[in-house]
């Protein structure tokens, strides 16, 4: 039996070395085909495509220790310049830790199809005005927030944008692994 599983460990370790004998090596492909930097544009669209297909995402506050604190949300659609709203109990943890340190990050991941996933960096902003709260009322608040008591809206104004989709073609840089991303600014709305 060992003998057998030695055999089958010999195959890979031959064809490496052929691999490596003949000059070829990954960095020298690599080098060959750089990736062409994506827009500003077509990060935010990229960006935008991830987002928009994702039901959840996770938003990370800090604690008071500046330790990050991780919960799932379900957010609105972004907007035109990604702004990103999602509704909350004014009494929980992370809207306290949001009065004392207003920057947060969403990140929004497609794990099922593994075609990438978001940051977005920004301020949050706390919003209870009814009227604003009524213009964005889900069902489901009905039960989690019988009269609509106790809710407040999270308005998050994004300031960094990292962006990964394969299939967007906007991918990892293959030297640093570091993610393509943009100072969000002011946004282009969507076409």
């Amino acid at each position: 039996m060992a003998s057998k599983a030695r055999r089958m460990l010999r195959l890979p370790i031959l064809a490496l070395a052929a691999l490596l004998a003949s000059g070829a090596s990954f960095a020298d492909e690599k080098a060959a085909k750089p990736a062409t930097p994506a827009t500003r544009d077509e990060l935010v669209a990229a960006a935008r495509k991830v987002m928009t297909s994702q039901t959840y995402c996770a938003l990370i506050t800090l604690d008071a220790a500046g330790r990050p604190s991780v919960r799932t949300m379900n957010p609105f659609p972004p907007e035109d310049d990604l702004t990103v709203w999602f509704a909350t109990n004014d009494r929980s943890r992370k809207v306290a830790e949001m009065r004392a340190d207003p920057r947060v990050t969403l990140y929004y991941a497609d794990h099922a199809k593994a075609s990438g996933y978001v940051s977005l960096s920004g301020r949050a902003v706390l919003v209870d005005d009814r009227a604003e709260i009524l213009k964005r009322k889900r069902a489901y608040w009905d039960q989690s927030f019988p009269g609509l008591k106790n809710l407040v809206l999270v308005k998050v104004v994004p300031e960094k944008l990292d962006v990964l989709n394969y299939e967007g073609k906007i991918v990892v840089d293959p030297v640093t692994w570091r993610t393509p991303s943009i100072d969000v600014g002011a946004v282009t709305p969507a076409p």
